[in-house]
């Protein structure tokens, strides 16, 4: 059985999905002792396919390596169908990525979220509802489903806000990937510590 899969969506790839793949990878890593054992299969894609096969953006690479993770073997992919399918949760920077990815798979609605949006309402969600936690693929896994199902729940029809989009820092300072990276981790620490408390 595959691992749980987490698919991260942005526009080229080489910004905000890679930091946002390699700081989920790093925070479930953490969690989980240091050990990897293949609980977790975090990955990226862009909508458009300009930088297909580029290494992550030099300021997005230095964030993720001071912050503990690793741009190793990084290469930038433009979004396909398949890479939705075979996705538990799909988490994009912002609401018009998540069209998107809902317009090349309308199954995909229920398990596709802005990245604020998931962070923002996954604190709502009753951690003693969920199946148990253990550093298992096969726990994480069904424990992970249980998450999306509850937080798509709790969103219900309700749009994604304005303040959950993710700036594109893309050509701008250090300052706006720092922050930028600070709020993918307003989520992806979160959602690790949800998989495995």
């Amino acid at each position: 059985m595959a691992p749980f899969t987490v698919l991260h969506v942005c526009m080229g790839n080489i910004c905000r999905s890679p930091m946002a793949e390699r700081l989920l990878a790093r925070a479930v890593r953490d969690r989980a002792g240091g050990a990897d054992d293949g609980l977790l299969r975090s990955v990226s894609a862009g909508t458009g396919g300009w930088h297909e096969g580029e290494e992550m953006n030099p300021p997005a690479a230095r964030l993720v390596r001071a912050r503990r993770g690793t741009d190793e073997g990084f290469l930038a992919r433009k979004l396909r169908g398949d890479f939705i399918d075979e996705a538990d949760l799909i988490l994009t920077a912002t609401a018009d990525q998540y069209d998107y990815v809902v317009a090349l798979r309308p199954d995909a609605a229920a398990r596709t979220f802005v990245l604020g949006e998931f962070g923002r309402l996954l604190g709502g969600v009753d951690q003693s509802a969920l199946p148990p936690a253990e550093p298992k693929p096969e726990a994480l896994r069904a424990r992970g489903a249980a998450i999306v199902e509850a937080v798509a729940a709790l969103r219900g029809s309700d749009a994604p806000q304005p303040g959950d989009d993710l700036d594109d820092p893309w050509g701008r300072g250090d300052q706006t990937f720092q922050r930028v990276a600070d709020e993918i981790e307003d989520t992806t620490m979160p959602l690790a510590a949800s998989l495995l408390p």
